[in-house]
């Protein structure tokens, strides 16, 4: 069990990244602002919540529970979540998408994970909704490991400060998708330990912010990062990552 022998809660900075682009969207980040303030006892955790939205139409306007900004620049998945860890300060930092729901004692699931194993550097919650279908049942203890989607979703990714001590800020040049798998990546190489803590549980609504975007902002955020994954981390050469992205951006000129 977590030990928190001084009485103070223990803090947690969370950050969200929100593209409230309608409303419906941006209930989607309501809810999830919602969830996380009533998961938890603020005598015994509090968290410190940022979403760094980028419908910069919405400014200055500020969600509930968190403190909001707007970037002036251009998105990107790990360049958004680094300015959101350069502005605090706690322990422990949790990077979320938006579209999801916390339950109940997820966050005093994984302290006490980190109690217990204390090299445990990096975790991620279960969702009650994609780990039993695929095969992972939920309150089955802690489930080591590197697999995307698996052991560790990209979707809500839990780790102490300290770890970046290692691995340094997280990649800007991932603006999007392989964004997760660069980041099991780097865990991996620097041995350092991930795990699936299945007694802790948040909801993931599956890509609600990317399904309204058009086929050419989808591809855009998507493929393009195939091939810099392939040459930061499949020995792929420069020039052949660089004549990848001119045939890519070709055909995307074709797509209306």
């Amino acid at each position: 069990m977590v030990e928190n022998t001084d009485s103070k809660p223990i803090d947690i900075d969370v950050i969200i990244l929100s593209y409230a682009r309608n409303e419906d969207l941006q209930k989607v980040t309501l809810n999830a602002l919602e969830s996380l303030e009533n998961s938890e006892d603020p005598g015994k955790v509090r968290f410190h919540a940022v979403v760094i939205e980028s419908n910069k139409e919405l400014k200055p306007y500020q969600y509930p529970f968190s403190k909001t900004v707007y970037p002036w620049q251009r998105f990107g998945y790990h360049r958004y979540m680094n300015i959101g860890i350069g502005m605090t300060r706690s322990k422990y930092i949790c990077i979320a998408n938006n579209d999801l729901i916390f339950h109940k004692g997820w966050a005093t699931e994984i302290l006490n994970a980190f109690s217990n194993d204390p090299e445990l550097q990096s975790v991620s919650p279960a969702c009650s909704i994609h780990h039993p279908e695929h095969g992972t049942t939920l309150n089955s203890g802690l489930h080591y490991g590197y697999e995307v989607r698996k052991e560790l979703v990209g979707w809500c990714i839990l780790f102490k400060r300290d770890m970046l001590k290692i691995t340094g800020k997280l990649d800007p040049a991932f603006k999007f998708w392989f964004a997760d798998n660069d980041y099991a990546n780097t865990l991996e190489k620097y041995k350092l330990k991930h795990a699936l803590v299945t007694s802790s549980v948040v909801d993931h609504l599956e890509s609600r912010t990317l399904k309204t975007k058009s086929t050419k902002e989808q591809l855009e955020l998507t493929s393009r990062e195939r091939f810099y994954y392939e040459y930061k981390w499949q020995g792929r050469s420069y020039l052949s990552y660089l004549n990848n992205i001119r045939k890519f951006y070709k055909n995307l000129r074709k797509i209306r």
